[in-house]
């Protein structure tokens, strides 16, 4: 098969369409035709260098895929060869093959077509386990998503919508707010211009930024507030103020979806299939593609990423 390969850390141009082996379907595993993956930030650090997969995960970038069932590994139950399908990876998704855990395996929503349902795992997972499961995030609450025009954040402010929050979000014009605004958002915060803290008080924080955002983000929390974690973009080490975050009987959770245990994302995939399907299905959450490229530009898609203006997820097509 081929699949995208690096020689070395680095920047687009490191990345190459090349022969791989292929991969063969352990007991527990579906082996997947990929017909699409999607392009996530974390695919950026990995091309770098500073993301590896996980102990005995492949080296091939990809944290998501869709395509068809070819073959099922030892005691499969479920699934049978042919169906259409998309998935949760640990790696490997930026290849014309992928074994993966079939607990990790979806069936596509209804009314969303086999190209753009690459994109929906690691957003849906990430987002459902994060403000749902680890957050608790009711009806009534406001939800803070920072980074409200990428792939994770346009799918939180639908989430968080569909759930019944008031959602805020922080993007970086008013382009982007407005587009934000279409999705459900209801308070727009534009990070280049207003202190968001002054701004909102919110009983749930979705967080890309990290450590530049901490403080900052303990003063935004309401009373029982809680602080989701999830990015490292704005640095690894931040102050943490005890005081305020006691006061405020508040909490701070940071979570890496990657590296959790395989029957723990078992567990998030079935919660997805279970709840955030149906929303799917309905209308209520959508996924949003800023564009389809050919798999051998994933360099390309990188750049735009990086640049700033993916308004979404970026999908990369792997056959015609």
């Amino acid at each position: 098969m081929h699949a995208i390969t690096q020689r070395e850390p680095g920047g687009p141009e490191v990345l190459a369409w090349t022969e791989v082996p292929d991969p063969e379907p352990g007991p527990g595993e579906v082996l997947i035709d990929v017909a699409a993956t999607a392009v996530n930030r974390a695919d950026l650090l990995q091309r770098k260098g500073f993301y590896p997969p996980p102990a005995g995960g492949s080296e091939i970038i990809g944290l998501e895929c869709s395509g068809t069932v070819a073959a099922l590994g030892a005691g499969v139950a479920g699934w049978q060869v042919g169906d259409q399908v998309c998935a949760l990876l640990a790696g490997g998704g930026y290849a014309e093959k992928v074994a993966v855990p079939a607990g990790q395996v979806l069936p596509l929503p209804p009314g969303v077509d086999l190209v753009t349902a690459a994109g929906l795992p690691e957003v849906a997972a990430t987002v459902w386990s994060n403000i749902v499961r680890t957050a608790g995030l009711s009806a009534g609450e406001t939800l803070l998503v920072h980074g409200g025009a990428g792939g994770i954040g346009t799918h939180a402010i639908q989430v968080g919508k569909a759930l019944g929050a008031t959602v805020a979000v922080t993007a970086g014009s008013a382009e982007r707010l407005e587009r934000c605004a279409e999705l459900g958002a209801d308070i727009l915060l534009n990070y280049k211009e207003v202190a968001f803290e002054d701004e909102v008080k919110a009983d749930v924080i979705l967080d890309n930024m990290g450590a530049k955002y901490l403080g900052r983000n303990v003063a935004a929390l309401n009373r029982l507030g809680r602080l989701v974690v999830i990015g490292m973009q704005g640095g690894v080490t931040g102050e943490l103020n005890l005081g305020a975050l006691l006061s405020k009987s508040a909490s701070v959770t940071a979570t890496s979806l990657r590296y959790r245990p395989t029957p723990e994302k078992a567990e998030i995939v079935a919660d997805v299939l279970e709840r955030l399907w149906p929303l799917v299905a309905g209308g209520a959450v959508k996924p949003i593609t800023h564009g389809v490229l050919p798999i051998q530009r994933a360099g390309d898609a990188h750049r735009l990423l990086d640049e700033g203006g993916v308004f979404g997820k970026i999908v990369l097509s792997v056959r015609p």
